[in-house]
């Protein structure tokens, strides 16, 4: 699908200007996986199929929550199987953070010690798990059986290392929220980029890609760089944006909330200093990016494999390109970051209370 400015709606949104990043909408062109309206539905079907969301939460806020596109905007060139899998498995994402915040909300320390146990389970073992009564273990056995199915087994042990480490992170953040502790900035920047599950994302690119790619070629220090800084972009711009949502739900986890808290910022100085950050990791991708694309030129030997290696890289490199404006639009696209509209700015709309059986 051709580029476009301004995401899938067809009025130019109005950013705020302390969100706004003129050179991501002038120099990040975003663009849709020509999937994607497929991919919208099939997710919408799948999340009511696995009983992830109740279907009047689905029909109300599914498609405006974004999800769908919010990937089909960064693994641009996946073939049809691989996107959908990647956006379902994004959408579960989506939901277990849900789960996770309410579990904090209501004190639930026992349904979360028992949930993280399960999904270190399902995660080795998906097959073992489709029929889980959780529907949120069966709902990730699904997903990540499906992703397992693209690339060698090298590959999924990757994938599911990084994943385990990410439940134990999470794990960290309900115990801090539970107990009321601010990570300092430097104790944040190190599990935020295990919350924001950076290397999950980044594995996913070789999905996309459809070629694992070699330890040399993953660990150059520009590749490797330039998908840090796609990632780090991303997890602070997030911060950035749900800096208002957070406050009101007494959070503990956003580098703005470390900053007010360990520096002695105040909130405005806070928002300042993200936003810093974020412009830097545009910049520095910028210039890490030109020196991946020549690791990529370099790899082009004359050989076959050569050949392959430096057309995923630059499939690779593209697609964190595309990371960035697929963030930035989602988070002035979708439902989940517009507090001020929501009855009670502490609980979100989309999110299903009753069923655990609070009001």
């Amino acid at each position: 699908m051709s580029s476009f400015p301004h995401g899938t709606t067809s009025t130019a949104l109005a950013v705020p200007p302390a969100l706004s990043l003129p050179v991501i909408e002038a120099e990040f062109h975003r663009q849709l996986h020509s999937y994607w309206p497929r991919l919208q539905e099939k997710t919408r079907t799948w999340l009511l199929e696995k009983r992830l969301m109740p279907a009047d939460k689905v029909e109300e806020y599914a498609d405006g929550l974004c999800y769908t596109d919010l990937m089909a905007g960064y693994y641009i060139g996946a073939p049809d199987e691989v996107m959908q899998a990647i956006a379902d498995y994004s959408a579960w994402f989506f939901v277990w953070d849900d789960r996770h915040d309410r579990d904090i909300v209501h004190g639930r320390a026992v349904a979360w010690e028992e949930l993280r146990g399960r999904l270190h389970l399902a995660l080795d073992s998906p097959a073992a798990h489709l029929h889980h009564p959780d529907a949120l273990v069966a709902g990730f056995a699904d997903s990540v059986q499906r992703l397992y199915s693209f690339l060698p087994a090298t590959w999924n042990a990757r994938f599911a290392g990084h994943f385990h480490a990410v439940i134990e992170a999470y794990d960290q953040e309900f115990h801090n929220r539970i107990e009321g502790i601010v990570p300092t900035v430097d104790e944040y920047l190190v599990l935020r980029r295990l919350t924001f599950a950076h290397w999950i994302w980044t594995d996913l690119l070789e999905a996309s890609a459809e070629l694992e790619l070699p330890d040399g070629v993953r660990k150059n220090p520009a590749f490797r760089r330039a998908a840090l800084l796609s990632q780090e972009f991303a997890a602070w711009y997030n911060d950035l944006c749900s800096l208002p949502k957070e406050i009101a739900g007494d959070e503990v986890h956003n580098l703005g909330i470390s900053l007010i808290t360990h520096e002695g910022l105040t909130l405005e100085q806070a928002v300042t200093e993200v936003r810093r950050r974020v412009v830097h990791c545009i910049e520095e991708f910028l210039v890490v990016e030109r020196d991946a694309l020549g690791f990529a030129d370099d790899l082009a030997d004359g050989t076959v494999r050569g050949k392959e290696l430096s057309t995923a890289v630059r499939v690779c490199l593209g697609n964190m390109r595309n990371w960035f404006s697929s963030v930035y639009w989602f988070h002035h696209e979708s439902g989940r970051y517009r507090v001020d509209s929501w009855d009670d700015r502490a609980t979100p709309p989309y999110v299903n209370n009753e069923a655990a059986g609070e009001k």
